[in-house]
C-alpha cells in the first residue's frame, strides 16, 4: 500500500506537518516493503491552489492513503474523487514514523 505523510523535513524521524497543502515535504512509504522517498511539496510555494497541487501530486503517485493534520476542501474533494483515503494525526503523534506506525495499527481516525 502506498501512503503519503505531510512532513516538515525529508526524513521519517521528521516532525509531522499539520497543513497538508502547505507542508514542505511529502513522504511516500510503501507499507508492504517499508521503502520510502521524500518529495518536495509542489504546492508549498504556490500563492493559491496549494492543496490541489499537492493532492494532484499524491494522486499521480498512485497513493492509497494520505495522512495529515488537516485537508482543505479542494484537496479533500480531489482525494475523494480519486478514492484515496484520508487519515488524521492524533495528539500523541509528533513524527512521520509515529504516524506510519499508528496507521499500520489502524489507530488513525478518518478525515470526514
Amino acid at each position: 500500500m502506498i501512503v503519503f505523510v505531510s512532513s516538515k523535513n525529508p526524513v521519517l524521524e521528521s516532525s509531522k506537518e499539520d497543513r497538508f497543502g502547505r507542508c514542505a515535504w511529502l513522504i511516500k512509504i510503501d507499507t508492504d516493503t517499508n521503502l520510502w522517498e521524500a518529495f518536495p511539496n509542489p504546492g508549498a510555494s504556490q500563492s493559491g491552489g496549494a492543496g490541489v497541487a499537492a493532492a494532484q501530486f499524491v494522486i499521480d503517485q498512485y497513493a492509497n492513503t494520505v495522512i495529515s493534520g488537516d485537508f482543505g476542501p479542494n484537496a479533500a474533494r480531489a482525494f475523494r474523487a480519486s478514492n484515496i483515503e484520508m487519515r488524521l494525526f492524533t495528539k500523541d503523534i509528533s513524527t512521520v514514523q509515529q504516524a506510519i506506525d499508528s496507521f499500520k495499527q489502524s489507530k488513525l481516525p478518518a478525515f470526514q
